[in-house]
């Protein structure tokens, strides 16, 4: 690792762990006593800071100095699944648990292991935010259980930037993507109707979805397009990726 190599590392660190503690560059800047544009220049790597900022910075993160200097850390072997409903997550999710021997978990039914309740329950009763709350906490049970699975993510863990954060920041993330058609017709192939349920425009509806969400989702590691092959070519490029993990 060369010096540029160790900047860029060390900006992914900050970065990373100023959106895990939901803070932004501003609110950053200020708790920490740095300008806006350290915080920036830091965060793209472009800044050699002194260990008095570094500490500065790790003080307003909450974070020990020595973990920003840990910058090559043996990555736990979670690999975690993200896409919207319909992409395959549960039944490549399973395959690939059993190709790598490693367990399959899915965040949802921990959410509702959790809660006691369904997701539509959830969402009836303690509303969005109540489930927010619910599945930060269902994902931080997983990843205290150990350092191998295979976790299937909700469609929307995007739509919550402190969880999404942790998961990329803890996990090998996969956006499995497919074109919106696809997703239409795999859930209704599944036997879900509820997509065309009284929503004349659900296939409009979906391509809208998927248009806010690719931005975020393109946030992972890592992306397979599930549209371009087959569910046993893709659980083999993942296994194959990922066997030394």
């Amino acid at each position: 690792m060369d010096r540029q190599d160790l900047f860029r590392e060390l900006g992914r660190k900050l970065r990373g762990a100023r959106e895990i503690a939901g803070m932004s560059v501003s609110e950053l800047a200020r708790q920490s006593g740095l300008s806006r544009r350290h915080v920036t220049e830091a965060e793209a790597g472009r800044a050699n800071l002194s260990v008095g900022k570094l500490f500065d910075l790790s003080e307003a993160l909450g974070v020990p100095l020595r973990r920003l200097f840990d910058l090559e850390p043996a990555k736990p072997a979670r690999i975690a699944l993200v896409g919207l409903r319909g992409a395959g997550k549960s039944r490549l999710g399973r395959a690939l648990a059993l190709a790598l021997e490693v367990p399959f978990v899915e965040l949802d039914a921990r959410v509702e292991e959790l809660a006691g309740l369904s997701l539509a329950a959830i969402f009836e009763l303690h509303g969005t935010s109540g489930f927010r709350r619910l599945e930060a906490e269902a994902l931080e049970k997983v990843l205290s259980e150990g350092e191998r699975c295979v976790l299937a993510t909700g469609g929307s863990i995007v739509n919550s930037p402190p969880t999404f954060a942790r998961l990329r920041a803890t996990c090998h993330t996969v956006w499995l993507k497919a074109t919106a058609e696809d997703h239409y017709a795999r859930v209704v192939a599944q036997g879900d109707l509820r997509p065309m349920s009284g929503h004349p425009r659900a296939i409009e509806e979906l391509r809208a979805i998927l248009h806010t969400r690719e931005p975020l989702y393109a946030q992972c590691a890592h992306t397979v397009l599930t549209s371009l092959s087959t569910p046993e070519r893709i659980v083999a490029d993942l296994a194959a990726r990922f066997a030394d993990a």
